[in-house]
């Protein structure tokens, strides 16, 4: 099925030093945040989602520090800020209450959002990042440190920069790639208290071939209440979809099977009481 949207509301909303580029899509229900990865914007890594999850829900996107619409600032780049921009730019939209949905850096803003402020957040889509640095296969990170602009010379990555950054020039976009290489350095994730206490019901995706093990997947799943014979037991409200054939660098490109996994769990019920059945 084919959707089309109107062009989106769009603006800027001053936080912490930011104008925060965000745009609006679509009415009805609780409205889904949209996250995106490093080095990507709302486009990017949405642009193929948003008309179909816009359907029938309100949709918020927006670029972080230094990406897309968004212009940088004098501050490294790291999920504790990334996270307190999008609290702001929420107050500025005066939203109370969101489903979220994050890849990558996104991801971990949005797990961040989760466990800092549970109020804020309904339901919890946490795509292709890892809850604490033993996650990782390595690589991804190594390689974004050693990044430059020669490397991604013609890519989308770098003509999408050019075209709409505040500052289109390549040595604000070296000072991104420098400052992603740094990204959350040092940080230890969170512990498995910190995850079994998210409040908000968890979809987890990944690819099969993606910079997160498998085996961590399964291990964050498990402390959501996930890993049980659903029929006997019924299908815990936190879920695991791994799309096959598929890297850390394409973990959404598949739109329909993930269109597909992202709104049946946000149309799904929640059952009251199910945090109580939590390991």
């Amino acid at each position: 099925m084919n959707y089309q949207t109107p062009d989106p509301e769009a603006g800027y909303a001053e936080v912490n030093g930011l104008q925060m580029y965000y745009e609006l899509h679509g009415n009805g229900g609780t409205p889904l945040l949209l996250l995106h990865g490093g080095l990507f914007d709302i486009d990017q890594q949405f642009g193929a989602l948003i008309p179909a999850l816009a359907a029938e829900r309100r949709v918020i996107a927006t670029d972080f520090q230094g990406h897309g619409r968004t212009n940088d600032l004098d501050r490294p780049l790291n999920t504790a800020d990334l996270a307190s921009d999008v609290v702001g730019l929420l107050e500025h939209l005066d939203v109370g209450e969101v489903d979220v949905f994050g890849f990558s850096v996104g991801g971990a803003v949005a797990l961040h959002l989760a466990i800092k402020h549970p109020e804020l957040i309904r339901k919890l889509i946490v795509s292709s990042v890892s809850f604490n640095p033993d996650g990782d296969r390595g690589g991804n990170a190594e390689a974004v440190t050693e990044m430059t602009v020669d490397m991604i010379a013609g890519t989308p990555m770098e003509q999408r920069y050019l075209a709409v950054s505040p500052h289109p020039d390549h040595e604000h976009l070296q000072g991104l790639l420098t400052k992603l290489g740094g990204y959350d350095t040092g940080s230890k994730g969170w512990s498995d208290e910190e995850i079994r206490g998210i409040q908000a019901p968890t979809l987890i995706t990944l690819g099969d071939s993606d910079m997160v093990k498998l085996e961590h997947a399964v291990r964050f799943l498990q402390l959501r209440g996930g890993d049980v014979n659903g029929d006997f037991e019924g299908v815990p409200a936190s879920q695991l979809a791994v799309f096959p054939g598929t890297t850390h660098f394409f973990g959404l490109a598949r739109t329909n099977l993930v269109l597909d996994v992202v709104s049946t769990f946000l149309d799904a019920p929640t059952a009251q009481g199910w945090q109580d059945q939590r390991p």
